[in-house]
């Protein structure tokens, strides 16, 4: 069983750890172009937004895809989570991307496996790209009408209870969370899953996010 969930933190993990790049370019633009930021500029500042809103968490769904189903996931899965980011553009949808990422994955692979050695010949370049499109497609509408709102009153939830931990000055006790979910390599889950879709919101409005910060050390929940 812990060997089950350490890998699942894991495959959580190798989601995100490839994008972060992605979240540090959308970091320095937030920090120096944002109304309250170091060097505000209007026409920079325009880029924030859809960086959060929709690559970053197209780019993670597609990581996610690609695990799972290699490069034919990876399109499926880029395409479902648009659903998913449409249903609700107020928020980002990082969590829902890592749901319908492997998602998509998976069931592309589980196409591949069932039409392998029964697909006419001469025709597998034309089942191959629209399996993908009709797989896709699928996904979105669901992820729309589903996936996303329900990944939407989740965060609602954690970024009100978050919420009540800062205004009560309470945010040690996130660390009775965090650190024993380091055992199970689920701190990184933890974090690119709860902590940073909340903390991306933060710093789109304010440019600067405790959140950040509370998984690596608990030392700033202390105000350290």
């Amino acid at each position: 069983m812990k060997n089950k969930v350490q890998q699942f933190g894991k495959f959580l993990s190798a989601m995100v750890m490839p994008n972060i790049g992605a979240l540090i370019a959308f970091g320095f633009l937030a920090a120096l172009f944002i109304d309250t930021g170091w060097i505000p500029n209007k026409e920079f500042s325009s880029m924030v937004s859809p960086m959060l809103t929709y690559l970053i968490p197209i780019l993670i769904a597609a990581t996610g895809g690609k695990m799972v189903g290699g490069d034919r996931g990876r399109v499926v899965a880029a395409i479902a989570v648009i659903g998913a980011i449409m249903s609700n553009t107020e928020i980002t949808m990082l969590m829902a991307a890592m749901l319908v990422g492997p998602l998509g994955g998976f069931c592309i692979k589980k196409f591949d496996e069932i039409m392998d050695g029964h697909m006419p010949a001469g025709f597998e370049m034309l089942i191959n790209n629209f399996s993908v499109g009709i797989f896709g497609l699928i996904l979105a509408l669901i992820s729309y009408i589903a996936i996303g709102p329900l990944m939407s009153g989740i965060l609602a939830v954690l970024t009100a209870g978050v919420n009540v931990l800062v205004e009560h000055s309470l945010l040690p006790l996130v660390a009775v969370f965090i650190e024993p979910a380091k055992v199970l390599f689920l701190n990184n889950a933890i974090n690119h899953g709860v902590f940073t879709p909340i903390a991306t919101g933060q710093a789109e409005e304010f440019g600067k996010s405790i959140m950040y910060m509370l998984e690596a050390n608990p030392g700033p929940g202390l105000g350290v």
